[in-house]
């Protein structure tokens, strides 16, 4: 990103481009519409670019050049020194109806060092962004709760402060303070502001997470049973979450449309919540993930984990997502070795929740595709896929069922006994008490009073609705 400091911190004729922070240095601009600006993209060797092209259509900005340069990435410039002078040189002498007109942003396909992010600007004069900011940038635009804007805020800082850190280093290197000259750098006391605000964000991030936990307790001792919602982004798990539970959530074919976490009750059942949250993407530093931990806590932290997954996707990519899917979950969040015992093909309930993996968006994929996407799930050890479409429908009931079988097992069948002579409460009564308590699949009411009810229910739940129905509800 392209900015100078502040009088205070620099002679006057100096414009030196350095990155985002507070304390007096100005960070570009502080926008969060992205639409309509035009970028030239910057890629090493014949890297696949399709994925970040896409993060890029999400915000609006259009790619007007893509810049190839053979061999590994220079460490100073990501570019080569020449070819980097050659793209500045370019753009310092746009005039009339040059194709790079309008170009304010150079986009580097990579997850580039504080080091490379320092040497493109310079040369450049101009914003520019590495992967890792190119997805900051796209949070910060689709952050909208308190919550997220918190996450966000915390990834952008740690994101600038490395880089304001480097700018630091190259400014003072060979310099030795004089006697009695312990006094610190303007860049250095940003990054001691940097480091204070940080504090405060984290402080009440951790409230937040403090609060989503009592709340998940608060849930988990009234008996209420927990599905999450996991996967890649643009897997599919809005459109899943609303196809359950009928709660309007934001659906769209875009890259990161969530950001927080948003809990609803599936459709017809009182007892099971869904959490639908933030999507995965490849080498995303852990830092940057690690600041959106509380809201991934309250879909993994479930009773129920489903790994979402594209149908339609090519192998090569099926097999990329589900990788990365897998190994944040694991790996990252719950600190398990992945091997060939993995901790769902284990015994031990208490390693980690049960997971199913869960193939979307299939009537947009070939019967080939099916089949490769299914071979893909069994090459990676995950659990027999689900195949389902969140907008046609098919092998949604399969999905349920999955769902309420690893929650509560087998359906119970419950025979509902009149009201005896000696009176009591009427039969709709203790009707009610079930659909309280779990989620009815069939119901059939008997010329003789007795009504017949097969029901999803805890055995928790099923021990309390017998115990207060005085003898009246029987277990088939």
């Amino acid at each position: 990103m392209r900015m100078t400091r502040r009088s205070s911190m620099a002679k006057a004729n100096e414009s030196d481009p350095v990155f985002a922070g507070t304390g007096g240095v100005v960070l570009g601009e502080a926008r969060t519409n992205h639409e309509g600006r035009k970028a030239i993209l910057l890629v090493r060797d014949n890297e696949n670019t399709a994925e970040f092209v896409a993060l890029v259509a999400t915000m609006g900005i259009t790619i007007v050049e893509t810049l190839h340069q053979p061999g590994h990435p220079d460490p100073r410039g990501y570019f080569g020194r020449g070819r980097l002078q050659d793209v500045a040189d370019e753009l310092s002498s746009r005039i009339g109806a040059h194709p790079w007109q309008g170009v304010d942003l150079v986009l580097l396909h990579t997850n580039a060092s504080p080091r490379q992010l320092v040497g493109v600007s310079e040369g450049m004069q101009i914003e520019v962004w590495d992967r890792v900011r190119l997805l900051l940038s796209l949070f910060t635009s689709h952050a909208s709760s308190l919550e997220a804007r918190t996450q966000v805020r915390i990834a952008r800082m740690q994101s600038d402060r490395t880089v304001l850190r480097e700018l630091a280093n190259q400014q003072t290197t060979g310099e030795r303070a004089g006697y009695g000259g312990g006094g610190i750098t303007a860049l250095q006391a940003t990054i001691a502001n940097i480091n204070r605000e940080l504090v405060h964000l984290r402080k009440r991030q951790r409230k937040h997470a403090v609060a989503q936990s009592e709340r998940r307790k608060q849930r988990s001792r009234g008996g209420a049973m927990t599905v999450g919602l996991a996967g890649y982004t643009n897997a599919g798990k809005s459109s899943l979450f609303l196809a359950l539970s009928g709660k309007e959530v934001l659906v769209k074919d875009k890259l990161f449309s969530t950001l927080e976490t948003t809990i609803g009750r599936m459709e017809a059942s009182p007892r099971v919540l869904l959490a639908d949250t933030i999507g995965f993407i490849d080498h995303l530093p852990s830092a940057t993930l690690d600041a959106f931990r509380a809201t991934l806590a309250e879909a993994l932290e479930s009773d129920l984990l489903l790994i979402l997954a594209d149908a339609s996707d090519r192998p090569e990519e099926l097999e990329r997502k589900l990788f990365t899917s897998r190994n944040e979950v694991f790996t990252r969040f719950y600190g398990e070795e992945i091997d060939e015992e993995f901790p769902w093909k284990s015994s031990d309930t208490s390693v980690v929740n049960h997971v199913l993996t869960v193939l979307t968006k299939i009537d947009q994929a070939s019967e080939a595709q099916l089949e490769e996407a299914v071979a893909t799930v069994a090459a990676l050890g995950l659990p027999d896929p689900i195949l389902i479409s969140s907008h046609s429908g098919k092998g949604m009931q399969k999905l349920k069922d999955s769902i309420l079988w690893h929650l509560f097992g087998p359906p119970t069948d419950l025979l509902l006994l009149p009201v005896p002579a000696e009176g009591g409460r009427a039969v709709e009564g203790l009707v009610s008490d079930v659909y309280d308590s779990g989620l009815v699949s069939n119901r059939i009411n008997h010329d003789d009073g007795i009504v017949e009810m097969r029901v999803w229910i805890h055995e928790h739940a099923l021990a309390r609705l017998l115990a207060h129905s005085k003898h009246r509800i029987e277990v088939k």
